[in-house]
């Protein structure tokens, strides 16, 4: 049987990407003709945690590949999200931690559970208070004009309402409509005539562990047919604080929530890549591909892939 290019690429991505590379290496592209940016999940603990130590790393990273934006994968404020724009959570575990100039860059931001467990709507407004934090909307998307004269849009989702087990929890999704979410996230992927329609959301689909708490059979039911009804080459998630990576049937899903809190992973259930490390992600887009790295908190590149687009 012969691989189309796509899966071609992708397989030979993931039989040499598992391997560790050297402290600091990541995937190479040629410099200028390919958008980098960094993406961190699952951090706010008051620089505990490791938070502080993968914020520098993080910065030190940004840097050394000229990263224009963050994507900030949500659970922003541990335990129960922020009461207002004047908590002082948001110097402890945002201003005096993301401090490196690399980093001063717009931070596009979704919600995570935790997120919902505090005051949601002054997460909105502090975008107007604060230059690099962007989260106009609980769902939104951006078009990213790419160096090569390509384009990307982005699709910045709210898994939370989405998840049945929160009903009635102090994590507050009451009120929430997901069937206008998904009748938003069908048609503006239908819509999009970018080479690149990239999905990022809170909780996972599909992880390498798998089993309870891993795999989210709410988000397999409601948005993976979406994904796949408009061909999104990837997924990226935090939530499961973790680094981790699979593919499955055409989309490669990325977990990245290892901003502060992990846990050890054990190994991955399914074909893939998992590790408990603290790190945070890099990505190199291009219109011809997606070259990502799971990067830990010394700098190391853990585990490497690249994506087609669709």
């Amino acid at each position: 049987m012969q691989l189309s290019r796509r899966a071609l690429l992708t397989r030979t991505a993931s039989l040499t990407a598992g391997a560790a590379l050297p402290a600091g290496a990541l995937p190479a592209q040629a410099a200028g003709q390919t958008l980098p940016f960094v993406l961190i999940g699952d951090w706010g603990r008051h620089g505990r945690d490791n938070q502080t130590d993968v914020a520098i790393q993080m910065g030190k990273t940004a840097a050394s590949i000229n990263s224009q934006f963050v994507i900030s994968l949500g659970d922003n404020f541990y335990e129960n999200g922020v009461t207002g724009l004047d908590d002082p959570y948001w110097q402890t575990s945002f201003e005096d931690i993301y401090t490196a100039t690399s980093l001063q860059t717009p931070w596009k931001v979704i919600l995570g559970n935790h997120d919902y467990r505090g005051n949601v709507q002054a997460q909105l407004d502090y975008s107007n208070v604060s230059r690099p934090w962007q989260l106009p909307a609980r769902y939104y998307s951006v078009t990213q004009k790419l160096p090569d004269g390509g384009s990307a849009d982005f699709f910045y989702i709210d898994t939370s309402p989405f998840i049945s087990a929160y009903i009635g929890t102090t994590t507050d999704i009451a009120g929430q409509d997901t069937a206008k979410q998904m009748a938003w996230l069908d048609s503006a992927l239908g819509s999009s005539t970018a080479r690149w329609k990239i999905v990022i959301g809170h909780h996972p689909i599909y992880t390498a562990l798998t089993g309870k708490d891993h795999d989210q059979p709410d988000m397999i039911a409601h948005i993976d047919p979406i994904l796949r009804a408009h061909n999104v080459p990837i997924y990226i998630n935090g939530h499961d604080h973790s680094l981790q990576s699979t593919t499955i049937k055409g989309i490669t899903y990325v977990t990245n929530g290892a901003g502060s809190a992990t846990y050890p992973t054990g190994f991955a259930g399914r074909e893939g890549f998992v590790s408990g490390d603290h790190g945070f992600m890099t990505c190199r887009l291009s219109s011809e591909k997606l070259d990502f790295a799971l990067v830990d908190m010394y700098g190391k590149t853990l585990y490497a892939q690249t994506v087609l687009p669709a």
